[in-house]
């Protein structure tokens, strides 16, 4: 018997050594609950929604959702839901929040609820059953079975950018990833959640069906193919979600499309360039001309033999009196001809006035 008391004591000696090393968590309280002020509204009638036990300081995103179920969610995903109306609120220090939501009709038939969901970080969803006067009922879809998938590698994206996609065409690519049936049940054509976001916004979430069957136990390859807007860039998220469960979350960097840059650098570099080109030819020709220089003599240049004509004679004329200069000839003088220098007179040249220096 000492024995195993001895062994007794120590495991209860261990056991109370590490209560005090368990780290406080909000989970422990319980998980995230949502209350109603009323479970019954008119379209477009103001209810209070209050929440307790998320993580503090959480973004939660309020919408109200038809064909949907608290037990089974939002079987259209966010389709299914007003989100033009939808509501944002972050949690206090205790992890409680209270919000006004408008009971605006969805686009689909009730059942409805008030879907509350995380924005970031942990996934966390509570469904609550609202009912909304005058919104048409319609039953909900067939369950699909007790199949349960889950992603067993790590999805990839593939595909990469075009030159289409540098001058601002919708980047696109292809999720690819690995899921495995660990349920009872045969999954066949499931319908998966994908969503992009951006920064601080939440995901988009649309809905890519699947086509075919997996058995359970078994695992198939899936390729989701999905867009962007135009013009895209930045630092995204891709996020994959099935019956409620956050799958997968895959980060994707966008390049900035540069050939939109360039084009509108350029374009407001040739533009100036080409009015300017086009003020100045309306210039040119509106402007007046002057008469003395219309003629095929504008652009030609004048010759040496014109020139030398019609110099004048700068040196002294015999009897003190300086000459006019002779009148312009009408004609130019024929070529060969050598015209007079006018510093020489017929009377001063050295052979008549000095003999002897012959």
């Amino acid at each position: 018997m000492k024995p195993r008391l001895r062994g007794s004591a120590l495991v209860l000696l261990l056991g109370l050594l590490a209560l005090p090393m368990a780290a406080p968590s909000y989970a422990d309280a319980g998980k995230p609950t949502v209350a109603l002020s009323q479970g019954e509204a008119a379209k477009g009638a103001d209810v209070t929604v209050t929440g307790q036990g998320w993580r503090p300081g959480a973004l939660l995103m309020l919408l109200v959702c038809g064909q949907s179920d608290p037990d089974r969610g939002v079987i259209g995903g966010t389709n299914s839901c007003s989100n033009a109306d939808g509501q944002a609120v972050t949690t206090d220090a205790k992890g409680s929040f209270s919000k006004v939501l408008p009971a605006a009709p969805p686009p689909r038939p009730c059942p409805c609820v008030v879907h509350v969901a995380t924005v970031q970080g942990e996934q966390a969803v509570v469904d609550t059953a609202l009912t909304i006067t005058g919104q048409p009922v319609a039953p909900l879809p067939a369950a699909t079975g007790e199949g349960s998938l889950a992603v067993l590698a790590e999805p990839r994206l593939d595909g990469s950018s075009s030159l289409l996609t540098w001058f601002g065409a919708p980047p696109s690519r292809t999720l690819v990833f690995t899921v495995g049936n660990l349920g009872s049940a045969p999954v066949k054509d499931p319908v998966f959640q994908l969503g992009t976001s951006h920064g601080v916004f939440a995901p988009q979430w649309e809905d890519r069906q699947w086509k075919g069957t997996i058995q359970p136990g078994q695992k198939a390859e899936v390729k989701l193919d999905f867009e962007l807007s135009a013009g895209a860039h930045g630092d995204y998220q891709v996020s994959l979600q099935y019956a409620k469960k956050l799958l997968a979350t895959e980060p994707w960097g966008v390049d900035r499309p540069w050939g939109v840059t360039f084009f509108w650098v350029l374009l407001c570099l040739v533009v100036p360039a080409a009015v300017f080109r086009i003020g100045m030819a309306v210039v040119d020709r509106l402007r007046p001309r002057d008469p003395k220089r219309v003629g095929p003599a504008r652009h030609r240049g004048v010759r040496l033999p014109d020139v030398t004509v019609r110099l004048p004679k700068l040196g002294p004329q015999p009897g003190g009196e300086r000459k006019k200069p002779p009148a312009e000839p009408d004609q130019a003088p024929q070529r060969g001809t050598t015209a007079a220098l006018p510093w020489f007179t017929p009377d001063s040249a050295p052979t008549e006035n000095h003999p002897n220096r012959s």
